[in-house]
């Protein structure tokens, strides 16, 4: 079997989320419909947003039961990325904190999906 590489959200205005996406990943979804946007990274990870009023079948969970990982290179790269996501007005759950794995902070998408960004202790 093949490793997964797609994860799809459901959110409530799919092209208010993509455009919320396509600001934060600094790049431009490769389809939008009313419905679904979806964007290709760099590394072949693929992010869908589709409408959670469309689904089928009927998606029950909501934001907040997951995480989208961002890993970044040094502790500085974290706070520096929580300065910029907190002056975007992005709502911040748990600001820069220590860890016993290192360092890390957790915002929210429109959604309520929880955006974690962390340096990994070696």
């Amino acid at each position: 079997m093949t490793p997964p590489n797609f994860v799809i959200l459901y959110v409530d205005k799919p092209e208010q989320s993509g455009a919320f996406y396509s600001a934060l990943l600094e790049r431009q979804p490769v389809e939008t419909s009313p419905t679904f946007v979806l964007f290709v990274l760099d590394n072949g990870f693929k992010l869908g947003l589709w409408s959670r009023h469309t689904v089928e079948p009927a998606a029950a969970a909501t934001g907040g039961g997951a995480e989208i990982v961002f890993a970044l290179d040094t502790p500085g790269a974290v706070d520096a990325t929580h300065a910029e996501w907190a002056g975007r007005g992005l709502k911040i759950l748990q600001t820069p904190t220590d860890m016993d794995f290192g360092r890390t902070f957790v915002a929210l998408d429109p959604d309520s999906h929880r955006l974690r960004v962390y340096w990994q202790r070696r």
